[in-house]
């Protein structure tokens, strides 16, 4: 059935397929109870779904509407668990609702917020109110005919991190973490489950006790085409709805550090948030799709002029396709339950036990948020599947480079403690400029200090391969975070290809060329596609 060519055999307890934030926070919670853990991913880290969200963590306010209220709850509850494990790439965000009496009437609005605020406890994000747009920094930009808003509190992440996050602490707690490496078939019998892993080094068979589906919008085809039962048969229960999701990026708009929310005549809503701090980011769209290949999702010039003109409808100056500098977009897999309306199609997660044989769990849906909560339960599932229930430890635990006391001493609020941090690495490291450093700390948190090593001036960091990007850094996220291209570094583990032009990206993607030992795509490749359809062909 496999390949007879293999580089090497591993023996594990369990199997998880995908790396995007549900697989990489079910291999972390799982390594940490001390089960035996491989990861494989076909791609890089969150190079699909999960490096694609519009960077929230918040409960859903919408979902309210259609009664989804344990959803909405369950990921209230997780906004401030979040905030507080990984300060640095996580803080809290103020959202402004212009009143559109043609939407929702004022009542509703107050109604839903006032849910909002006590469906579950709060200790860091402040409560809702009613704010007079004309008097209000968040009015300024808006047109004259919006006198009237509500802000409500929500948190903001970088989600493409906090995957990697996830990937390094599961790394620290044992778990192998397999980028680039394909799962090419997995045959399951009484006592386990024998997978064939195609990766850079060749074909790797491992042996596990259980297999944990987590391929997002994959998961329907891998057990449809790749996990085999002991009689041959697929293993496929259920079906999924694979709903495109597009964002755009656009030059500055407003100056203050609120986002705003905006209700659409559809009944739907899109955000504006500040974003990469020169930019702001608009979206979402709710496009289903096919299912040939999720991982070719890109937006259409239709979801482009439908972004720019429901932002248009509130701003002052209007928003054009003209000023898009950069897009992405991706696959939102949700299980189907053939609501007509995706975006009415639920967005709480399933996890699917399979016990007939060896263990199967498939994880079904699921968002940011509750990702945490996801791979605690999933971890359980697969610990009882075993025999071998260990207890739950991720709540209240750091992420990677999150426990800033080492630096500030005792925590206190999640968005000071940050600050607290930046002036603190400014202190001890006074040779880097102000904005490298607070990057830096943004990034790395508290491992910040094995970026820098023992470099006492800006020069013991190398050569500058792009500007505020030197080798030290590079060679740090080769090493430690699993970057392998240009892509990888510029559009996942930071948005430096944001502001950088070709050039600086192709001096970058030089750079791996010298330094990797395998192939790789060329950033400045036009075949090339970072952040699931960014147009590098448009970035400043």
């Amino acid at each position: 059935m496999f390949s007879p060519v293999v580089a090497t055999a591993t023996e594990c307890d369990v199997l998880v397929v995908g790396g995007g934030i549900n697989g990489c926070g079910i291999a972390r919670d799982l390594a940490g109870r001390g089960f035996q853990v491989v990861l494989c991913e076909k791609d890089d880290l969150a190079a699909h779904t999960s490096s694609s969200s519009t960077k929230l963590i918040h409960g859903g306010l919408r979902y309210l509407e259609y009664y989804e209220f344990s959803l909405v709850r369950k990921a209230l509850q997780e906004r401030e668990v979040l905030l507080k494990s990984a300060p640095h790439i996580m803080w809290p965000l103020r959202f402004v609702m212009p009143h559109d009496p043609s939407m929702r009437p004022a009542w509703m609005v107050r109604m839903g917020l006032f849910l909002y605020d006590h469906l579950a406890k709060r200790e860091v994000l402040p409560g809702s109110r009613t704010v007079d747009l004309r008097k209000h920094k968040a009015g300024q930009p808006l047109k004259p005919q919006y006198k009237r808003g509500f802000v409500y509190s929500d948190g903001w992440v970088d989600d493409a991190r906090l995957v990697v996050l996830n990937a390094v602490d599961a790394r620290a707690r044992g778990a192998q973490i397999l980028t680039r490496t394909r799962c090419t078939a997995v045959q399951r019998d009484a006592d386990g489950w024998t997978a064939a892993l195609d990766g850079p080094d060749g074909i790797r068979t491992v042996r596990a006790r259980a297999v944990v589906n987590a391929a997002g919008p994959w998961a329907e085809s891998f057990l449809r085409n790749t996990a085999k039962a002991a009689n041959g048969e697929s293993l496929a229960t259920k079906s999924l709805r694979l709903v495109k999701g597009s964002h755009i990026v656009v030059k500055r708009i407003f100056e203050h550090d609120h986002a705003y929310i905006f209700q659409n005549p559809d009944k739907r809503i899109i955000f504006a948030i500040p974003y990469q701090d020169d930019y702001t980011l608009i979206g979402t769209t709710d496009v289903e799709i096919g299912s040939d290949d999720p991982g070719a999702a890109r937006i259409s010039p239709e979801e482009i002029d439908y972004l720019c003109a429901q932002a248009s409808r509130y701003f002052e100056k209007p928003v054009v396709p003209a000023d898009v500098v950069w897009t992405y977009s991706g696959v939102r897999p949700l299980l189907d339950d053939a609501s007509g309306d995706p975006s009415a199609v639920t967005r709480d997660y399933l996890l699917e036990a399979n016990t007939t044989a060896a263990p199967l769990l498939s994880v079904w849906g699921g968002k940011i948020t509750t990702f945490r909560k996801l791979a605690e339960d999933a971890a359980d599932e697969v610990g009882r599947m075993l025999g071998d229930k260990r207890p739950a430890w991720t709540e209240g635990a750091f992420l990677a480079g999150g426990d800033l006391s080492g630096w500030i001493g005792a925590p206190k609020r999640p968005d000071e403690d940050f600050e607290r941090f930046v002036a603190a690495v400014q202190k001890r490291h006074a040779w880097l400029p102000a904005p490298l450093a607070r990057r830096l700390a943004h990034a790395y948190g508290a491992r910040i200090a094995e970026v820098l090593g023992n470099a006492t001036a800006l020069a013991d960091l190398g050569v500058e391969v792009a500007p505020g990007l030197h080798d030290a850094e590079l060679r740090y996220l080769h090493a430690q975070e699993w970057v392998r291209t240009a892509d990888d570094a510029l559009w996942r583990r930071s948005k430096l290809g944001l502001r950088y032009t070709p050039q600086e990206r192709a001096a970058v993607a030089r750079w791996f060329d010298d330094n990797n030992d395998e192939r790789h795509t060329d950033a400045t490749d036009p075949r090339a596609h970072h952040q699931e359809g960014g147009r590098a062909d448009v970035a400043p």
